[in-house]
């Protein structure tokens, strides 16, 4: 059996803290306010998971009034939502992000995001695509209030 999800999500700019993508840091200033690291890019991996396995959506399984997820590592967040779908029966067989941002520019950390998320979810890397778009200045992305990213994953039944 396959099923594929889709996740989304998307953080206003927060200077003070560092900014984490597919959680490789990306610069130390210009970050993203959230409860947690404010991972946009494993934030929308981890829904498209939840969505394909017909589970709670994160701000369900991880909400934000938890005062023990303040700050968490999204990736931690990311690997229970895999245990928990490995004990439905499910895999990734692969994850395809694309990343909506103005600034800062993304393509020197893209290879390297892609690694990551790769051995996250325990794909090749060719099992992967991280990609990134502008919003052509339209739109609170487009003026830099922020930034999104949007997630599809397929799972393969084990």
């Amino acid at each position: 059996m396959t099923r594929i999800g889709l996740g989304y999500d998307s953080h206003r700019f927060d200077p003070s803290r560092p900014l984490i993508l597919g959680g490789v840091r990306v610069s130390d200033t210009a970050g993203l306010a959230g409860h947690s690291d404010a991972d946009v890019v494993l934030h929308a991996i981890t829904d498209a998971l939840l969505g394909a396995a017909g589970m709670d959506d994160i701000g369900e399984l991880f909400p934000d009034t938890d005062p023990t997820l303040k700050n968490a590592d999204s990736a931690m967040l990311l690997t229970e939502v895999l245990r928990r779908i490995g004990e439905k029966g499910f895999r990734p067989a692969n994850c395809d992000v694309t990343i909506l941002a103005e600034r800062p520019k993304l393509s020197p950390h893209k290879p390297a995001m892609r690694q990551n998320i790769a051995r996250l979810l325990g794909l090749p890397a060719d099992g992967v695509a991280v990609k990134a778009k502008t919003n052509e200045g339209m739109g609170a992305i487009g003026r830099a209030e922020g930034m999104a990213a949007m997630a599809v994953v397929l799972l393969q039944s084990r």
